[in-house]
């Protein structure tokens, strides 16, 4: 089993920065593709950014500029770097990974999620 814990979550100034963490810890063989995907309310969940394990990135139009995500492969953790916060990026982002096991099975995953709120 894998667990993703993400992490900084907070209340923002529109204009301000925030920066999420999410590890993952269990049995992992490897890592392939994370990412954040957030949820406002009332809306469905909406991919914001991806990387693989090779460091290749995408973003949401609405997003891009302004985030920045990266990973750190040696401890099995994704961030996502927030800058210029607007008010419609608040909502709850989730960390997503694709998790290849010790048995070679590729799985994903989500993380509990982790509440971003910009205030106007």
């Amino acid at each position: 089993q894998v667990q993703l814990v993400e992490s900084g979550g907070a209340l923002v100034q529109a204009g301000g920065s925030l920066r999420l963490s999410c590890a993952a810890s269990g049995s992992i063989f490897s890592i392939n593709d994370m990412g954040w995907y957030r949820q406002a309310p009332g809306k469905q969940r909406e991919l914001v950014a991806t990387i693989t394990s090779g460091g290749r990135t995408n973003y949401a139009d609405s997003v891009k500029g302004r985030f920045t995500i990266s990973r750190d492969n040696t401890k099995n953790t994704v961030y996502l770097q927030m800058n210029s916060l607007k008010p419609e990026d608040t909502g709850v982002y989730y960390c997503h990974a694709h998790v290849l096991s010790a048995t070679f099975r590729s799985i994903e995953y989500w993380g509990q999620g982790t509440q971003v709120t910009v205030s106007s």
